[in-house]
């Protein structure tokens, strides 16, 4: 039973990720489509395809391996900055882009003497009318044919001056492997496209129109913790903290110690106030220093604020109630977090503030909140998931560390999918958790994912979205620059130039990536003992 219930936990918890990551995609498609950019594929997973079925003008499929998807738009790389052989549209100017690209491609249509008026036609229905497609075929498609016929002049037979037109082509130079990398993906883009795509390649767009695609994908992830952890919320509520007392200290340990793993009193730790003040649990404490308490945190607060200072406290006992007095020892005590959890230096020891401590802990229960309440949940786990990030290469060199080492793990570093669907596992054989907290705790762990893939995906570097969106940003700041200062139009910026880093940070990613499930299978972050 307990292996099925496993089974079960993890099956749920990857059908909520692979949905996650199908919905990340729809997240960039819906805006492409609305922006009218040609889209030809939207696929879930990589590497082969496993099914898929064309709609209309784009391929839709699932592929084998299920760890992202993709969806792929024409003219994400700018055509190549050649003097003088085109003119690259200043950001936002379709219109004069349209009229440029119809004079050229009249120009590069036009037949030298002899040449039938059908011929003509003819061409000028086949030729590409943007700039961008001419010289990609001029770059990778098939070079034009001289004719040895009469009356038809070929391009290296023209010499200036000479009537006619001939066709200007751009040549594929390369002088290193960098150049070759942003020659070879416009090749590969340039198979997708064909004539009639002149308004309708991603890189045309306006700024905010990319911006608003690349950033489609990981709001479409914030949506849905927000709409999880709202459903959770609202309708099982969250586990609180109390005014019932749950457990009694015999002796307060420091918190260092505590964080080290020491469980039993030494003859130095002091003994524990609330413990020879006879409190025990299941005392529900009414007032402290007497002022009446409600929650929890009202109950702390005054216990931190009155460290050596005799105080009574009110509690109810089997009915009776009880007044006793004690005294809050004066010590080193974690700082929570908005998760409640304690927060760490980087150097990952605790951060603690000098304040009342009584050694007592609460009880726990079900509290139902206003789906708005899911706002600051997301946004405090984004913070908690912003702050791994930013420090990632340490949390990763911890988790070698704690990997090939005796070393503990840190339970709030990084993991893999394998890592979440373990913890997905563990959790849905305890049997001891009620059935339909289980579920929700699983539902919990999906939202956590999408919040990690939301602030993931928004690390400005290629190939993550961010890095998309901080090539738009530099391609609209350098554009509004050269117009300040009254310089050329420098056109479009040209991202393909970015690919060696981004086979850096994709070899970088597949590293982290082995890093993690290996750590994850061999010292896996454990929530249960």
């Amino acid at each position: 039973m307990i292996a099925l219930l496993m089974i079960a936990g993890i099956a749920l918890v990857a059908l909520g990720i692979a949905l996650s990551i199908a919905l990340h995609e729809i997240g960039h498609l819906l805006p492409a489509k609305l922006f009218k950019v040609r889209v030809t594929q939207y696929m879930v997973g990589f590497g082969p395809t496993l099914w898929s079925r064309r709609r209309g003008e784009t391929e839709y499929g699932v592929k084998a391996i299920p760890l992202g998807g993709y969806v792929a738009m024409i003219g994400m790389y700018p055509p190549p900055d050649e003097t003088g052989t085109m003119n690259h549209p200043a950001e936002g100017d379709h219109e004069s882009s349209q009229t440029s690209a119809e004079t050229s491609a009249g120009t590069s249509a036009g037949t030298s003497a002899g040449t039938s008026a059908a011929e003509e036609a003819a061409e000028q229905d086949v030729a590409p009318r943007d700039p961008y497609l001419r010289e990609v075929g001029a770059q990778y498609g098939a070079p034009a044919a001289s004719s040895s016929s009469a009356g038809h002049s070929t391009p290296d037979s023209a010499e200036p001056g000479t009537a006619g037109t001939t066709t200007k082509t751009v040549r594929s130079q390369s002088t290193g492997i960098f150049q070759q990398l942003s020659a070879d993906a416009r090749e590969v883009a340039a198979e997708d496209l064909r004539p009639g795509d002149e308004d309708r390649m991603f890189y045309r767009l306006a700024t905010w129109k990319r911006i608003i695609i690349m950033l489609g994908g990981p709001a479409m992830n914030g949506l849905i913790a927000l709409a999880l952890t709202a459903g959770i919320i609202s309708f099982h509520g969250t586990s609180e903290p109390n005014t019932t007392v749950r457990e009694v200290f015999e002796c307060v340990v420091s918190a260092e110690a505590a964080d080290a793993g020491q469980s039993e009193c030494s003859q130095d730790d002091p003994a524990g106030p609330a413990f020879e003040a006879g409190l025990r649990p299941g005392d529900q404490i009414l007032a402290f220093n007497g002022q009446p308490v409600g929650t929890w945190d009202e109950l702390t607060a005054l216990i931190r604020e009155s460290a050596d200072q005799s105080s009574q406290v009110t509690y109810l006992r089997d009915g009776e109630e009880t007044t006793t007095t004690l005294t809050p020892i004066l010590t080193e005590r974690p700082i929570s977090d908005g998760l409640g959890r304690a927060q760490r230096d980087d150097d990952g020891a605790l951060i603690t503030e000098p304040v009342g401590f009584i050694g007592m802990g609460a009880d726990q229960e079900i509290v139902q909140q206003p789906f708005w309440e899911a706002g600051p949940v997301v946004w405090e786990q984004s913070k908690a998931v912003g702050a791994v990030v930013a420090n990632l290469p340490v949390r990763l060199y911890d988790v070698a560390v704690s990997t090939f080492t005796s070393a503990e793990r840190d339970p709030d570093g990084p993991l893999s999918v394998v890592g979440v669907g373990r913890i997905a596992g563990e959790l849905s054989a305890q049997e001891e958790i009620p059935l339909e907290s289980r579920f929700v705790s699983l539902l919990s762990l999906v939202a956590g994912v999408n919040v990690a893939l939301m602030v993931f995906n928004l690390i400005p570097l290629l190939p993550l979205d961010g890095g998309h969106v901080a090539g738009a940003l530099y391609e609209s700041l350098r554009r509004r620059l050269a117009k300040l200062l009254g310089r050329p139009d420098p056109g479009p910026f040209d991202i393909s130039k970015l690919l060696p880093l981004t086979y850096v940070v994709a070899v970088m990613m597949l590293l982290m990536g082995v890093l993690l499930i290996y750590a994850d299978i061999v010292n896996p972050i454990r929530l249960f003992d």
